[in-house]
């Protein structure tokens, strides 16, 4: 009789045991730049809400938007280090571990957003990038998303690049966006984002340019009149995770994960190609005047841009050159 109390004791801990990991909750925390009232932030609650949906709960994406977790860099420091479970960034950014992801942020490199999803995707360039950030900085990209691209607002029109000429332009400070400014003839203006309105108001600078959705949420055209569609730098999105966030998931939820990013991706990116597909009416209701000048003299000076990228990468440039352009 004591053996079998001792057998049916083990037996109820070895199920009790069975039952708390299949009913175990999971929780992640995303941080996100962006505020609340964002494409990205409503991309990222259609996220969290799939993946508790289809996990029945087990699975719970917490979202920490308006940059509490810090910037897209402190986002993406905390998730290789495993602080932080996941977060958005552009593939350019990781330009700041590896030179050769540059070539994501170079102006008029990418036709559309479906050619740069190929060369994510397609290229033994895009693969082996990917498989860098992974190995070396514990970070695995689960999907990416059309994040807007960036467009021209100053306080005169822009019909040709000679209006360039001696803007005073505000631009972030970032390789790409201060090479768009400098070598269109323009006088790159670094800035606070926080600092823009004010500074457009004031005439402190002449022009900044952001995607069309960046430019009406944050009234850019109250104080500028005059918007160019230069089409200069696509912006994407991807959806990251921590390499050490996936190893403690089940095999269950890591596919879970992985199918609600790709669907939340796709959304992202219809949020932006409608919003883009309207806003122009909104702004010239708002009496900003909308020009379209011939972007063929844009990309041709930024010859120099892509001559530094190329002396800076060598080789490996050569190859993500020549396969991103096979992949139009």
């Amino acid at each position: 009789m004591k053996i079998l109390a001792k057998t049916l004791s083990i037996g109820l801990i070895l199920i009790s045991v069975t039952v708390s990991a299949s009913e175990k909750t999971y929780k992640l925390k995303m941080g996100i730049a962006a505020n609340n009232s964002s494409n990205e932030c409503k991309a990222a609650e259609f996220l969290a809400n799939s993946v508790k949906e289809k996990s029945n709960g087990k699975l719970i994406i917490e979202l920490y938007p308006g940059g509490q977790l810090g910037d897209d860099r402190a986002v993406i420091e905390q998730m290789s280090a495993g602080i932080v479970d996941m977060g958005f960034a552009e593939f350019g950014r990781f330009g700041l571990f590896f030179p050769e992801a540059q070539i994501y942020a170079l102006p008029y490199m990418f036709d559309n957003f479906e050619h740069m999803k190929r060369a994510t995707f397609d290229t033994e360039f895009g693969k082996q990038l990917q498989e860098k950030v992974k190995k070396r900085l514990n970070i695995e990209i689960l999907s990416q998303a059309y994040n807007g691209t960036r467009q021209t607002t100053a306080n005169k029109p822009i019909n040709t690049i000679e209006d360039m000429k001696g803007l005073k332009l505000r631009v972030p400070k970032a390789e790409a966006n201060l090479d768009f400014a400098k070598y269109t003839g323009a006088s790159p203006t670094p800035m606070a984002f926080s600092e823009v309105y004010l500074a457009l108001q004031t005439n402190a600078v002449d022009g900044q340019e952001n995607p069309l959705s960046t430019i009406r949420a944050q009234k850019f055209y109250e104080v500028q009149k005059n918007l160019a569609l230069t089409n200069h730098i696509l912006n994407d999105q991807l959806y990251l995770v921590s390499g050490s966030t996936l190893k403690k998931l089940p095999d269950n939820l890591k596919k879970i994960l992985k199918e609600s990013a790709e669907e939340a991706a796709k959304y992202h990116t219809q949020l932006f190609v409608e919003e883009e597909a309207n806003i122009i009416d909104f702004f010239k209701s708002q009496g900003v005047k909308i020009t379209s000048p011939d972007t063929a003299p844009f990309k041709n000076a930024m010859k120099p841009v892509y001559d530094k990228y190329m002396k800076k990468v060598k080789k490996v440039g050569k190859k993500a050159l020549k396969e991103i352009n096979s992949v139009k």
